[in-house]
């Protein structure tokens, strides 16, 4: 595998400007929002083949968020690209003083399998709302979303802009190989570490949008009722495999029968009694995810679910009640259909739990109590959550969206994702009308007077 041609044209499009106008930056955006919209029944089919995914999560989660994104970044790329005017120094005055944001140049893109779609374009078209050339490498394991990305940004750019490269793990690796303006990765902890360490020996700017163990608080003041509801929507869309869901649960020992029960309800509320039969109940990836599942179940107290089978990739959706603290299940991510509950009676077991793990990248609180779950939020350092809800602040174009720690490095979505793929380039434009000489050598004399100059424009 060579890539140098490819990598070769790209920086040669961008020396010579081509990606540079807004206008056309627009076009392509706009072009992207086309094909999208009447590639819709493609989309749906590809997703289903890879995860079976229903039509409506599908464009929830997919390309709904991409339009909207679109729309967002149509509606103000021109006033975001426009260098920004930041009012002047002492050290520079008289001045005018101005940031530009100026493309990175050539962008690798490693896109996950969990939302094959939305999670590769996304960063794809934020890159080129921003000036840069893109090669985008898919996911092997949503093999036929994959190949649908590539057919859609081939019929909309030049290669020499916007390159989908196909392929398994090597071809990750050989294109790490060579020397980008900024990396993105979405994707494992473990990977991530692999990415970072590539781009270390170039000194690449990187985003590593990763994941962890998410907790999810509730204390006894919650109802149960709509707690459970979103708990669940939250946990069991995409079968799980969502690096925001919550990864357990600590719930308040003398309300935790009562919130399994209603959890159980919900769960069949959602999917029927049999989820397997349910058109909304997606599936595992493959079957070594699967069985990476189930091998987490061994040797606990499953509450509900539990049934899997491998041959179709179904895993149900399954709570686990008091896991040990060091067995497999609470010891890495789960990205799967299992919730285990956890029991506390005081903050400190809270605390003590949490901080067992790294920073995750999200982290949820249900309480009627402003004072705890203001408490909470601030007390953990974590990438983004939710107060009585989970997973809806990805859905918000103007919240930033990343991790911190282990969870990730950068953040997206919105203006978040230009500023993002934009290095910022402070620029000082000098006036001639005046030159203050008391800057200048030799020195002696004139410290208090600096003193002075300084005191009275601070």
């Amino acid at each position: 595998m060579d890539f140098s041609n490819y990598i070769e044209n790209q920086e040669n499009y961008f020396r010579n400007g081509n990606t540079l106008p807004i206008s056309k930056r627009k076009k392509l955006l706009k072009n992207l929002k086309k094909e999208i919209l009447s590639n819709e029944d493609k989309i749906f089919q590809a997703l289903n083949n890879d995860l079976r995914k229903s039509n409506y999560e599908t464009y929830l989660t997919e390309i709904g968020i991409l339009i909207s994104e679109i729309d967002l970044f149509l509606s103000n790329l021109k006033k975001w690209a426009k260098p920004k005017k930041v009012k002047s120094s002492l050290l520079s005055f008289p001045s005018s003083d101005y940031i530009y944001s100026e493309p990175y140049g050539k962008v690798l893109i490693i896109s996950p399998w969990n939302y094959p779609f939305q999670l590769a374009v996304l960063p794809l078209m934020s890159a080129v709302a921003a000036g840069n050339t893109v090669v985008l490498k898919p996911s092997e394991h949503a093999p036929n979303t994959s190949s649908l990305i590539k057919e859609i940004i081939e019929k909309i750019f030049d290669k020499s802009h916007a390159l989908v490269v196909e392929g398994a793990a090597e071809t990750a690796s050989k294109l790490l190989e060579y020397r980008w303006d900024y990396i993105f990765f979405t994707g494992s902890v473990k990977i991530g570490k692999i990415v970072a360490t590539a781009a270390a020996k170039h000194l690449t700017p990187t985003t590593l949008e990763l994941g962890g163990k998410n907790p999810c608080i509730i204390d006894d003041s919650v109802d149960l009722r709509l707690t459970s509801r979103r708990i669940v929507w939250g946990k069991f869309v995409n079968a799980g495999q969502t690096c925001i869901a919550p990864d357990f649960l600590i719930v308040k020992r003398n309300i935790k029968e009562q919130l399994i029960d209603h959890l159980s309800k919900e769960i069949e509320r959602a999917y029927g009694k049999d989820p397997k039969e349910s058109e909304d109940y997606p599936r595992i990836v493959n079957k070594t995810n699967l069985s990476r599942l189930s091998n987490m179940i061994k040797d606990t107290k499953i509450l509900f679910g539990g049934e899997y089978d491998i041959e179709t990739c179904y895993f149900s959706p399954t709570i686990i009640d008091e896991p040990r603290i060091d067995s497999p299940i609470m010891d890495e991510e789960i990205f799967g259909p299992i919730l285990p509950i956890i029991s506390y009676d005081d903050e400190n077991q809270i605390e003590k739990l949490i901080s067992k793990y790294e920073k995750p990248l999200a982290l949820y609180v249900f309480s009627t109590n402003k004072i705890f779950s203001e408490k909470i939020i601030r007390k953990y350092s974590f990438g983004g959550g939710a107060i009585n809800d989970t997973i809806i602040h990805v859905g918000n174009p103007n919240l930033p969206f990343g991790g911190v720690g282990y969870s990730g490095i950068g953040a997206y979505h919105g203006k978040s994702s230009f500023d993002l793929l934009s290095h910022k380039k402070s620029i000082v434009k000098k006036g001639n009308w005046l030159d203050i000489k008391i800057r200048y050598a030799p020195y002696k004399g004139k410290l208090e007077y600096v003193k002075k100059f300084f005191k009275l424009f601070s």
